[in-house]
């Protein structure tokens, strides 16, 4: 049997069954990365069902989670993404080291090469550790119960949110469909001087990629989203050198060699 030997790196994502946005920016931003970088990547999918962002919901779609590390396996991906920062920080910090265990041992437990895992909270902390960004603006669809949890779990890991916005949105759904210039006319009601970084989007499925290089040039500091940091963390861990244009400074070609390794399954790794 003739193998390829050119083949795509193969990247796993686990999404939730509403999500309409997270299969298309990561797609985007890794083609850009092949336009530059000469890799190619194929993108295969699990999902979870949700559809509304409540903790019951939330906690019911994580309880699925080992059959979507299986199917991915089937796969042999390089590397599974969970793409889902609320699902991640419900529970704050324990629910982030829950959903990181629960995946690094159900790939563990595969008779196949273990993937990579990259997940969202610890994606989104490594990306402003990496740009030292020790205090940020964010802004998120959650309603305010749900922010104050992602707050505090980002807190856990030295980084301060001196700001945020919630759109107050339940519907999953709605979400990506949201239009990212909405997110830049919240921002520039803004005050970032006490700010190291802004997360346009603290949610992979709210929309951003269109507007972050606009929003980076227009209010004067590093701009990322849990879209970009999860793009940055996978290319790391396939060790790879981002080349990606009009995605902010995270993904500019930089050396990432000195990259921490943050929330391997603890804080203030």
């Amino acid at each position: 049997m003739m193998i390829r030997q050119d083949r795509p790196r193969r990247v796993g994502m686990i999404v939730p069954s509403s999500a309409t946005t997270m299969e298309w920016e990561i797609p985007e931003l890794l083609r850009r990365q092949q336009a530059l970088g000469g890799q190619r990547f194929s993108f295969h999918s699990a999902r979870l069902r949700l559809s509304q962002l409540t903790p019951e919901a939330l906690q019911k779609m994580n309880e699925a989670i080992d059959g979507a590390v299986d199917l991915l396996c089937d796969a042999q991906v390089e590397a599974i993404v969970h793409a889902c920062v609320a699902g991640e920080a419900a529970n704050g910090r324990h629910g982030v080291l829950h959903t990181q265990a629960q995946l690094v041992g159900r790939v563990a437990a595969t008779d196949r090469t273990p993937p990579a895992v990259v997940t969202s909270v610890a994606a989104l902390v490594g990306a402003l550790q990496h740009l030292n960004a020790g205090r940020i603006t964010m802004i998120t669809p959650y309603r305010k119960p749900l922010v104050e949890r992602v707050t505090a779990t980002i807190g856990e890991y030295g980084i301060e949110v001196v700001q945020s916005r919630s759109l107050e949105i339940v519907d999953n759904l709605q979400v990506g469909r949201l239009d990212p210039s909405k997110l830049l006319a919240i921002a520039a009601q803004m005050d970032f001087s006490g700010s190291d970084a802004l997360v346009l989007s603290a949610c992979v499925q709210m929309p951003s990629l269109d507007v972050i290089e606009e929003a980076e040039q227009r209010f004067g500091l590093p701009v990322l989203t849990a879209t970009t940091a999860v793009a940055f963390d996978l290319l790391w861990r396939l060790g790879i050198e981002p080349q990606i244009g009009n995605a902010g400074v995270l993904l500019r070609s930089r050396d990432t060699s000195q990259r921490r390794a943050v929330l391997s399954l603890s804080p203030g790794a």
